[in-house]
């Protein structure tokens, strides 16, 4: 019987030899990642340029891994960043800590943070994945203005909440 359970084991290796490999080619051919990735985070924009982010902390608290620091700061008439009285005046990702769970997303009251499929961001020094604000802001698209700048004249907070202002 042990003659017949050697064969047995050759026979599924003869199988495999013959069959497709099924080694990716990566980085020449990337492959397309699933929609709902949780690559890069993305700080968004409103349609006219100013920031989603209001600095209220929040996703810093729900973060596990200790991986956001947000420092929050009043907007003035001058210097408008946000549409409403706080933004974001410094935000940091540290991917060296952050484990992908998407609970920073989940936390956003405001719906700022999302996270992109991009998930190319190996680097050889340690400082290069702490990602600023800068790196973290989506693009200015055409129509958009950067800030700091004034709301649009006789926007309300419904224009860019989507519910009537707070009394």
């Amino acid at each position: 019987m042990s003659k017949l359970a050697g064969l047995a084991g050759f026979a599924v290796t003869f199988k495999t030899m013959f069959k497709k490999t099924a080694t990716e080619h990566y980085p020449e051919s990337k492959a397309p990642t699933a929609p709902r990735y949780h690559g890069r985070h993305q700080l968004n924009r409103y349609d006219d340029g100013l920031e989603k982010c209001i600095g209220c902390e929040l996703c810093a608290w729900a973060c596990p891994a200790d991986a956001i620091f947000v420092e929050g700061a009043d907007n003035t008439d001058e210097q408008r960043f946000s549409p409403g009285e706080r933004y974001g005046s410094v935000y940091q990702i540290n991917y060296l800590r952050c484990i992908g769970c998407g609970l920073c997303i989940e936390a956003c009251p405001t719906r700022a943070l999302t996270m992109t499929n991009d998930y190319e961001m190996a680097d050889d020094n340690r400082t290069d994945l702490i990602y600023g604000k800068e790196d973290l802001l989506a693009p200015l698209m055409q129509g958009m203005t950067a800030p700091p700048h004034p709301l649009a004249p006789g926007s309300t907070a419904k224009d860019y909440y989507g519910r009537p202002e707070q009394a």
